[in-house]
């Protein structure tokens, strides 16, 4: 059985795990000041691209909770960090997602346009309509290459489980006929890119989520340790069925379990 003591980054998933909406999980602040004593550096990594580190920042403040922007990886970030390796600076792309996503994709030099681009990224947007899933889909139907920052079928919020990026990306998959690459979990990239920037090691670090089908998925691909949280999207079965390394009913019970596996060594 691997040991929570071994571990010594951490990759986090926030929606469903760190809270519900606006509504923070038990013992968020105090799991936070664990990991600050212990050192334990980590990455709080979503596939959700609605907002810039900063305003995830703003939102966890709002919970009592302190983290830098630098300790943020969103998905929009993953694809224009990783985009920007293989296209140069000024490459015009074409955005189909909130105003984050635009913006992380110039920060990293790139020219968001609505014509002659070489690639359409694609993400949650909540303002969708008509007119904008044709230009996206006319634009990959011209050539251009299609990008997807993940393809959550939902999202969790207090209401329940709402329409995610990947009930958008289906439609434009429908209606352009192309496949997108994907960047976001369950592909290994976004953990890859967070272990990268961390200086970590496969063998000493977990992914903590609340969906097996992302989270989960995404870390075993990495081969990473995975500890599946119940807070969110999936249920006790899925995480058995996905063999999570570890399950627990939300972070106050992992920090619970964490603490006494540490008083017993």
């Amino acid at each position: 059985m691997k040991s929570l003591t071994k571990i010594t980054h951490l990759i986090i998933d926030m929606d469903g795990v760190l809270y519900v909406g606006d509504k923070p999980m038990p013992c968020l602040k105090e799991f936070f000041a664990f990991l600050r004593e212990r050192s334990i550096p980590f990455i709080l990594a979503t596939n959700n691209s609605t907002r810039t580190p900063q305003e995830y920042v703003k939102k966890l403040a709002g919970m009592d909770v302190k983290v830098s922007p630098t300790e943020i990886l969103a998905s929009g970030q993953a694809v224009a960090r990783l985009l920007a390796r293989e296209y140069p600076s000024g490459t015009r792309v074409h955005v189909f997602g909130m105003p984050a996503l635009k913006q992380a994709m110039m920060d990293e030099g790139f020219v968001v346009a609505d014509e002659n681009v070489k690639l359409v990224i694609a993400s949650m947007d909540r303002e969708v309509n008509y007119q904008k899933l044709k230009t996206a889909t006319l634009l990959i139907r011209g050539g251009a290459r299609f990008i997807a920052t993940n393809i959550d079928p939902t999202v969790p919020s207090e209401e329940g489980l709402l329409p995610g990026t990947g009930s958008m990306i289906a439609a434009l998959e429908t209606a352009s006929g192309e496949k997108p690459k994907i960047v976001g979990k369950p592909e290994p990239t976004m953990y890859q890119l967070a272990m990268e920037q961390m200086a970590a090691q496969p063998s000493t670090t977990a992914a903590i989520g609340d969906r097996v089908d992302t989270d989960i998925l995404g870390g075993q691909r990495a081969g990473l340790t995975t500890i599946c949280v119940l807070s969110g999207s999936s249920s006790r079965v899925e995480a058995e069925i996905g063999k999570a390394d570890y399950i627990f009913t939300d972070i106050a019970d992992l920090l619970h379990a964490w603490k006494n596996e540490l008083r017993s060594h």
